[in-house]
Order: structure tokens, then C-alpha cells, then sequence
């Protein structure tokens, strides 16, 4: 019973300090969130979509995320996930896919099972721009909610956007060995965060002008944001 009640009266703290204060709240889960001042200082000209709140809310539900090794690590690895948003979703200011010509193109049907809702378009949307049927099927089932049917919600809920972009950081590797936040803990550097999320089309490229242009600007917005959290640099850089 002691117990029992001991957990519901951590649960009540944890609520209120939500309320109250999200960075306190992270604090208590043992997570570094930026400030809100630090959130529209870094993207001052983001959409009104994307929200400190629902960052703050979904990191919260993220307990993975930032919050594992030292107190370096865990601003390396915000600093990082910022950088590489800030690229994404063009400083938030991208709730869905620019090109729209690319928007019926995201629907594979290749593997046992996979298929597309009648109707719906799986294009970027969201602060990572979370792409293609069987990623929001994935992400939708981690989450518990039907993304696959109904993919637009990312677009409409400021939360789940930030939830389906912390779900694909934490857990997805992409066409690396790991994913973001795996390769962050393990001293891999911000590089292999790029690769994770873009390594087909940005990683191992050479020197094409329009590729190195793109993991540039990653790198130039992950080299704000270390410098907004007083944080060193996590190399190599470059994927």
C-alpha cells in the first residue's frame, strides 16, 4: 500500500510541475530541456504550430530522450536533435512537405503486410517531416494512435508532431547502426545522427554541391543550438 501510494503521490508532483513549469517537470525525470526563452531564441521565426508546449509535453513522454549519461551528454544530445529539426522542418516553419509533387510518392507496398489507407499521403509532415506508410504505421503503434489511417494528424497536433519526431530519434536507425540517440550515448558524434535520418540521400554522396550544401546547414544549425546550451561540439560532424 506504501508503496502504491507513494507512486501516485509522484505522479501528482510530477503533474503539477508540469503545470507549472515543463522544464521542472523533465528536471524531476531526470531529462535537460531547454527553456522556453532558449526554444524562441533559436527559432524565432517558427510557425505558431509548433509549440514549446507540445515540445515540452512530448519530451516529457519521451523519458529516453536526454536524459542518460552525464549532464554534457544531455545537452549534446538537445543540441543535436534541435540542429537536426532546424534543417527538417526549414527552422519549424514546415508543418507539412514543401513539394508538393513528392506527395504521392511516399507509399510502399514491397514487404508482407505493408499497404497504404485508402485516400491518405504519407509525405513529410512534422519537426523531423516523418515520411512514408510503414513509418507512421510504426510510429502510430508506438504511440498508440492510428497514423496510419489518419497521417495528417501530425500535421494538425503539435504534441504527436513532436512525439512522431522523438519517436523516429530514439528508436529508428534509418541506414545506420543505430538511431540518433543511441549514437549520440555512444560518443559517435552529431554525423551519425545525420545519417540515421538522411544517410541514403546525404551520407556517402561525395562532393555533390547540392548534398554538402544540405549537410552544411545540419551542421550550421546543430553549431547554434551547442552554443545557445553552452555545450562543446560532439564530432566528427560530418556522416
Amino acid at each position: 500500500m506504501a508503496a502504491a501510494e507513494g507512486a501516485a503521490a509522484r505522479a501528482l508532483l510530477l503533474a503539477a510541475l508540469a503545470l507549472a513549469a515543463p522544464w521542472a517537470a523533465a528536471q524531476a525525470q531526470g531529462q535537460f530541456l531547454l527553456s522556453q526563452a532558449q526554444f524562441e531564441q533559436l527559432f524565432p521565426e517558427r510557425i505558431a504550430f509548433y509549440t514549446y508546449e507540445g515540445f515540452a509535453q512530448a519530451v516529457r513522454q519521451t523519458p529516453a530522450f536526454a536524459a542518460r549519461g552525464s549532464e554534457q551528454q544531455k545537452r549534446q544530445e538537445m543540441a543535436a536533435f534541435l540542429g537536426q529539426i532546424a534543417h527538417e522542418s526549414d527552422q519549424l516553419k514546415a508543418q507539412r512537405e514543401y513539394r508538393r509533387a513528392n506527395w504521392d510518392k511516399y507509399c510502399r507496398e514491397q514487404l508482407p503486410g505493408e499497404r497504404c489507407a485508402p485516400g491518405q499521403q504519407y509525405y513529410g509532415r512534422g519537426p523531423i517531416q516523418l515520411s512514408w506508410n510503414y513509418q507512421y504505421k510504426a510510429a502510430g503503434e508506438a504511440l498508440g494512435l492510428d497514423l496510419w489511417a489518419d497521417p495528417d494528424r501530425v500535421a494538425r497536433d503539435s504534441t504527436v508532431a513532436w512525439q512522431t519526431a522523438l519517436w523516429y530519434w530514439t528508436t529508428q536507425p534509418g541506414v545506420a547502426p543505430q538511431s540518433s540517440h543511441e549514437a549520440m550515448l555512444a560518443g559517435k558524434g552529431f554525423g551519425a545522427t545525420t545519417r540515421a535520418i538522411n544517410g541514403v540521400i546525404e551520407c556517402d554522396q561525395g562532393a555533390d554541391p547540392d548534398t554538402l550544401r544540405k549537410l552544411n546547414r545540419r551542421i550550421d544549425f546543430y553549431r547554434r543550438a551547442s552554443s545557445l546550451l553552452e555545450v562543446p561540439l560532439s564530432e566528427p560532424l560530418g556522416c
